[in-house]
């Protein structure tokens, strides 16, 4: 188990949700992307489906479906060749509710080495740290002079107000002023903080809410962006972190609540953040598996509340912007890292705790994974010359599994795919003549990272 350590660091219109689960009438799919428009709008018709909307600039198109056709459709584009993905629109509820028990001792600080890393840095005001969550409270005394204009991604408008009370303890906990004589210490209180509202009135958010958010984020100058729900394993939010990570910026994200070991492979685009007691201990009910990247303090975390207030909060969602701060730390301490940069110094510089490296044992099973998965593009051969539609076949083995394979065009991500041997379709209409580069990348659950020899060929 890693745990985050700071020192060695330093070196559109709202969509209806309703409770926890799947949305009944909604799905998230990506059509490939030398797919043209008419051509998608046509295989949706096909399928008896309409567009609601679609999340730029990933290419994921949010579709309305008959409650009594959704598993039959999500079945079909789920298995069609111009989809590169489909999955159903999940409802998420935050990943903890602080309660109002006032305690004076925040033991995570210490814990995680925070007032060593002040030393160095307490955090750039040219940083940025997004919170997408139930809003933040502006007016909240320790909040307000950190706030930045954000975006209500629920409600399309410039109300981020917090109306369920998550987001004001998830954003202190990440960066509320300290150093000021009363309330609370945070782990990066010299950063700016930028509200992003994604849920209802409930707290309850959507992949869709999630990856539009990250999307804002992204744009709006977010180095660092806080997720406390659970959905790492969301096809559409490993866009939207992908689309985050390539403007420089790191997502932390809650693993959950539930005490459940989760199978799904890692998420290479973000950092899912399990939680721990005071004694390095997991929490009891903290989600482990093999997505997990780090364990961060969990347990009674002192923070801020709705209404000026403060009081103890619990939870993976606590555990994440402890993590999100830290990031914004290293950042600030070295603003021209990328964010694979910033994902590898806090995963190599946490503390291990338990049996040398990567855990399985402390998450649920046995032995530590090492090994990248080998990966090798069997088509088109190395030297030859192609023609308007190539057919990309990757070939990628693992001795756990493989959870993605991503294809890149000279040099650039083109696309992904959740299978072991995808056949990519890549359109050369708008390619120059000449030569041009194919590799592809295959991740595997622990999330180590494999790469093909690179293909040359001719147009």
């Amino acid at each position: 188990m890693f745990a985050v350590a700071l020192v060695g660091s330093l070196l559109g219109a709202p969509l209806a949700i309703a409770a926890p689960g799947r949305a009944a009438d909604r799905l998230l799919v990506k059509p490939k992307g030398d797919l043209s428009e008419a051509a998608v709008q046509s295989l949706f018709a096909e399928q008896g489906v309409a567009e609601l909307k679609a999340l730029h600039p990933l290419g994921v198109r949010v579709l309305q479906v008959h409650p009594d056709r959704l598993a039959k459709v999500l079945h079909r584009l789920s298995h069609h060749s111009d989809i590169e993905f489909a999955e159903p629109d999940e409802i998420l509820a935050p990943d903890a509710v602080p309660n109002d028990s006032y305690y004076s001792s925040e033991w995570h600080l210490p814990k995680i080495g925070a007032p060593s890393a002040w030393d160095l840095t307490t955090g750039s005001t040219g940083v940025i740290i997004a919170i997408l969550d139930t809003g933040v409270d502006g007016t909240h005394p320790e909040l307000a002079a950190k706030m930045l204009p954000g975006w209500n991604v629920y409600d399309n408008n410039d109300n981020t107000s917090d109306v369920y009370g998550h987001g004001t303890a998830v954003a202190g906990a990440a960066a509320a002023a300290s150093n000021n004589g009363s309330g609370v210490a945070a782990v990066a209180w010299g950063c700016k903080i930028l509200p992003v509202r994604i849920s209802d009135l409930n707290g309850y958010a959507t992949y869709s809410t999630i990856a539009s958010g990250l999307t804002y984020a992204a744009d709006h100058g977010a180095r660092v962006a806080n997720v406390s729900f659970r959905a790492s394993d969301s096809s559409t939010v490993a866009s939207a972190a992908q689309y985050f990570q390539s403007k420089g910026g790191v997502v932390a994200m809650a693993a959950g609540n539930e005490s459940t070991f989760v199978s799904s492979a890692d998420n290479p685009y973000l950092l899912t953040v399990s939680a721990t007691d005071s004694n390095d201990a997991m929490a009891s009910f903290s989600n482990t598996g093999n997505n997990i990247d780090l364990a961060a303090p969990g347990v009674n975390i002192y923070t801020t509340t709705r209404g000026g207030a403060y009081g103890l909060a619990t939870g993976t969602s606590f555990s994440a912007p402890i993590v999100a701060g830290a990031a914004a730390l290293v950042i600030s301490a070295n603003p021209a890292l990328s964010a694979a940069q910033v994902q590898d110094i806090l995963k190599q510089n946490a503390d291990d705790l338990g049996a040398a490296g990567w855990d399985r044992a402390a998450l649920g099973s046995s032995g530590t994974d090492t090994t990248a998965p080998v990966v090798t593009i069997s088509s088109p051969a190395n030297g030859t010359t192609v023609g308007r539609n190539v057919q990309v076949h990757v070939q990628a083995g693992d001795e756990v599994g493989v959870s993605r394979v991503d294809l890149f065009i000279d040099g650039r991500y083109y696309t992904s795919s959740a299978s072991a041997t995808p056949v990519f379709g890549w359109n050369t209409r708008r390619a120059v003549r000449g030569a041009h580069t194919i590799q592809a990348y295959g991740y595997d659950g622990a999330g180590n990272v494999g790469a093909s020899a690179v293909v040359t060929v001719y147009k």
